[in-house]
């Protein structure tokens, strides 16, 4: 005669016991720890809240759309600094990176005549070559990221300088193609630039590879544990080399909308980029320590710090104790984060 055992219990019943268990702040903590972009979106809406009961101003459309025109270079050059963060590593060079394609690009068409879309493609080009290079001697010569992204923070800084001699290329040369990204039309009550919708899209198709292929999930695993990934099949090295790659792509891709945000090819534009960008997927919520975080958390963090900043000037406060509370809001990023990172699922 045959016997039955009795079904296990479901596992389900197990996981809602041990939720019982917790605190009301150890629920908050796994709801951040599943959901990272909820803390920027907390912060966001708190800041816009009270910054508009200061000054009624803040909330006009004509300066909320000043808002998110100043933080789109930002916003885009974070979606690289993104995709290597969750990696567990980190860029320094973004903004050297994209001031480097944007004055090649000024100078294939002032000096050398090119047409607006060839010096724009091969703007475009360098970037990813930049980034492509420092995949590589993160990857093959086995470097660590912020000793590599440092080194050619410099290099590409001092190559920018010269090809460019320290000028300025005007708009008026550039063409309108080059300069279309700083083109704006109204979208109900506000004004929009083709820059901000370049961004949109920039975050759009990016999200949709972190979250719906196999390519994104790899990055995930690899942030969260490379030896793991490495045992389970996954390619390490290959993934860190198209991160850096796809980044210096996106890099590139950001010095066009830098030229329309700042109406001509500047070696001086956007220098202060590598620290905000790494200000924004910090404050998005993505960690430090790789294998958490996501896009839409980074585009929150950057529009977060260009709130601050305007809600702020708005209030009449000082520009260096602006910079003072974007600071203090990295550190509570980071410290949320430690905070998040200590979870028991």
């Amino acid at each position: 005669m045959t016997t039955t055992t009795a079904p296990s219990a479901p596992s389900s019943a197990a996981e809602e016991f041990e939720q019982r268990r917790r605190s009301p702040l150890q629920r908050l903590q796994l709801v951040l720890h599943r959901r990272p972009e909820l803390s920027p979106a907390a912060v966001l809406l708190v800041a816009v809240i009270i910054f508009g009961l200061i000054n009624e101003r803040f909330w006009q459309p004509a300066n909320l759309s000043l808002v998110l025109q100043q933080v789109a270079v930002v916003a885009a050059l974070a979606v690289g600094q993104t995709l290597i963060i969750l990696t567990a590593g980190i860029d320094l060079s973004v903004g050297a990176v994209m001031i480097l394609a944007t004055v090649v690009i000024g100078y294939l068409v002032s000096a050398r005549g090119a047409p607006g879309w060839l010096a724009l493609l091969v703007g475009i080009v360098v970037g990813t070559g930049a980034g492509l290079l420092n995949g590589f001697l993160v990857t093959r010569i086995r470097l660590p990221p912020f000793i590599v992204t440092l080194g050619t923070l410099n290099i590409l800084t001092a190559i920018a300088l010269l090809v460019s001699g320290g000028i300025s290329v005007p708009g008026s040369e550039l063409g309108g193609l080059l300069t279309f990204t700083g083109t704006s039309f109204p979208v109900g009550p506000f004004r929009v630039t083709t820059g901000v919708l370049v961004v949109l899209a920039l975050y759009a198709v990016v999200g949709f590879a972190l979250r719906q292929t196999a390519w994104g999930r790899h990055v995930y695993a690899v942030g969260d544990d490379a030896e793991a990934s490495r045992l389970a099949g996954i390619s390490v090295n290959r993934v860190l080399l198209s991160v850096y790659t796809i980044a210096g792509l996106i890099f590139g891709l950001t010095a066009w909308v830098l030229i329309g945000r700042a109406g001509s090819a500047s070696p001086n534009a956007g220098v202060e980029a590598n620290l905000d960008s790494i200000t924004a997927v910090v404050i998005g919520g993505t960690s430090l320590f790789g294998g958490r975080g996501s896009l839409l958390g980074t585009l929150l963090g950057a529009i977060t710090v260009g709130v601050f900043r305007n809600g702020l000037a708005l209030a009449g406060v000082d520009v260096l104790y602006q910079t003072l509370v974007v600071g203090v809001l990295v550190i509570a990023a980071v410290a949320v984060d430690q905070w998040i990172r200590r979870v028991k699922a």
